[in-house]
């Protein structure tokens, strides 16, 4: 999507997402937090030609109800717009890196099964709506494929037609985190779902880009995904008793990655050897960013023990949640 900006900076917003286009980034979400940047810099400095101490430190202000991680992705791009505009010659007021404060890891919840069964059952009574003839088809496919295969919440909303491969049973995955494509793997079950989908959506929409379209054969808004979790699952009995932290959408890719380990670890794999696999599976930049699973449940830890046995410190970092 593109967005359009009107304000004195709206040169240097434009350049800077040229810029990082040109050398692979997609930028989007860095160019929707510009506009909306862009907005703060009409209603509130309207005369202002560079980004002052003023500006920078206003925009970094935490906002009522707003998270810290929140607040640390809606800086970013703003200073990197300030540090593009410095290497221009147009001094601009670079938003300190201490602000804000380091991000708080978030310990996500893991569905029980209990919990996932409600929810798909949930899911499969979505009825046709006059607002989308596709909807109610689209909802049960779209959070099998995301659960069934960890994927992150905007590389389901955002698969193509022509990424899906229901002859072979793969889904290629494009420009994700890191922006790396990969390829992922179905189930035959998963195929088969897929397959009975395609049939059926093919002919409501012949001609559609999305392999999760709307009514107009495009993709989603980003923010549809939650608001059908939370249609479908703020209702259940299984949502009123739950603890911890509440559940999100991109918790079910959470729940994967811990459910593949420990099938893993009862049916006694090797999970030195097996740990790098989930690690590209899920896109990983890093096994780091995988190993991080391993301390997510407390009950884990005895069946890991057990079956695991004697596992280097490297694989089993630390983790501070502070």
């Amino acid at each position: 999507m593109s967005y359009f900006y009107y304000s004195n900076f709206k040169v240097y917003i434009e350049d800077l997402i040229q810029q990082k286009q040109r050398v692979g980034y997609p930028y989007q979400t860095s160019a929707r937090i510009l506009r909306h940047f862009d907005e703060y810099c009409m209603e509130q400095f309207p005369e202002a030609t560079t980004i002052t101490r003023d500006i920078g430190l206003g925009w970094a202000s935490l906002k009522e109800n707003e998270h810290q991680n929140s607040l640390s992705r809606r800086v970013t791009p703003i200073r990197q717009l300030a540090k593009y505009m410095n290497s221009i010659g147009v001094k601009a007021y670079v938003i300190p890196p201490k602000i804000p404060k380091k991000q708080i890891r978030y310990v996500p919840h893991i569905y029980t099964t209990k919990e996932l069964s409600a929810f798909f059952q949930s899911v499969d009574g979505c009825q046709p709506s006059t607002y989308s003839k596709t909807r109610y088809l689209v909802i049960p496919v779209l959070f099998r494929l995301l659960y069934c295969c960890g994927l992150r919440s905007s590389e389901t909303r955002l698969l193509h037609v022509s990424d899906v491969d229901l002859v072979r049973g793969t889904v290629y995955i494009r420009e994700s985190k890191g922006y790396k494509d990969r390829v992922v793997y179905l189930a035959d079950d998963l195929i088969q779902l897929c397959r009975r989908y395609e049939n059926k959506i093919r002919q409501l929409i012949p001609d559609r880009k999305a392999f999760f379209p709307n009514a107009h054969g495009l993709f989603y808004n980003s923010s549809m995904l939650d608001y059908w979790f939370h249609l479908f699952w703020d209702h259940l009995d299984e949502a009123k008793i739950c603890t911890g932290n509440l559940p999100r959408v991109h918790d079910f890719r959470h729940t994967f990655a811990v459910n593949r380990l420990n099938l893993w670890i009862t049916g006694g794999k090797d999970i030195n050897a097996y740990l790098p696999y989930l690690s590209i599976y899920l896109g990983h930049v890093t096994q780091v960013e995988t190993d991080y699973y391993l301390h997510l449940v407390p009950d884990f830890f005895p069946v890991f023990r057990e079956k695991a046995g004697q596992i280097s410190e490297s694989l089993l970092p630390e983790v501070n949640y502070v």
